[in-house]
């Protein structure tokens, strides 16, 4: 039977998202798997997928607990001070009481949420960036117009019988059947979405634990040499896609290639 319910899209920026990877995805996707997404990100792939049970989690705990919070049916609370202004100053000052509330671990909260979510709206090509004390650094994006939501209750449907986890890929209660995707930090220089880094043994330990699960998986990342050679040595297949980003070091303004690998699956 078709899924009728309606199509929905992230209301965060995300650089990285999966939006242009959706047709690959919806092609090798068995429909009524349970979805585990562990590098949720932006949370495209699990909407854009609208499985009725999915497992969603990252290490990013200030991003999942937006989605919590999203998921209860989260809405803009005007007795907690949060201005939602696409202005500097106001960029600023919100900055300021999320990083409080992250030094405070006081972040996994309505204020949390909310000033998360403004925050992503607001910086700069909407990067979620930390250092390594876990302060938010991303200066102010200076778009000309952003429409922030403040209510998030059309996703309560979507979301109801999802389970939402914070902690690494490993740790994962996975079934057998489950259709896992993971698109985790790319094989680039940059990597610093978290406190802690995401560096070549990760990429090694993931592509492990995915080739180890007994059902479908695909996982997406930067088509270098040694991360097709990781995957094809594990009988992952592989398809090269031109990313819709670009290359952009020293001028260059080259397609950026991109993998997704399969395991269990048609490529």
């Amino acid at each position: 039977m078709a899924d009728t319910r309606p199509d929905i899209e992230t209301p965060l920026k995300w650089a990285g998202g999966k939006r242009w990877l959706m047709g690959h995805l919806r092609e090798v996707y068995p429909p009524g798997l349970r979805v585990v997404d562990p590098f949720s990100g932006g949370m495209s792939v699990s909407f854009g997928l609208k499985p009725e049970q999915a497992l969603v989690s990252d290490v990013n705990p200030h991003l999942m607990n937006f989605w919590r919070w999203m998921q209860a049916g989260l809405t803009w609370d005007e007795d907690l001070g949060i201005e939602y202004r696409n202005d500097s100053v106001v960029y600023y000052e919100n900055r300021e009481k999320f990083n409080a509330l992250c030094d405070a671990r006081e972040y996994w909260t309505r204020e949390g949420a909310l000033l998360f979510y403004y925050l992503n709206r607001s910086c700069f090509n909407g990067l979620c960036r930390f250092n390594s004390s876990g302060t938010f650094n991303v200066p102010f994006g200076r778009y000309k117009y952003i429409d922030y939501k403040k209510s998030f209750l059309e996703y309560v449907p979507m979301m109801r019988g999802w389970e939402l986890y914070c902690g690494d890929f490993e740790s994962l209660p996975l079934r057998q059947g489950d259709f896992l995707y993971a698109d985790p930090p790319y094989d680039v220089e940059f990597t610093q979405f978290a406190p802690r880094d995401f560096v070549w043994h990760d990429q090694v330990r993931l592509a492990n634990w995915l080739a180890r699960h007994q059902g479908p998986v695909a996982t997406s990342n930067q088509a270098t040499t040694r991360i097709v050679e990781l995957y094809q040595n594990l009988g992952f297949d592989i398809v090269k896609l031109n990313a819709p980003r670009l290359i952009s070091c020293n001028g260059d303004r080259t397609p950026a290639v991109e993998i997704l690998a399969l395991k269990g699956m048609k490529a």
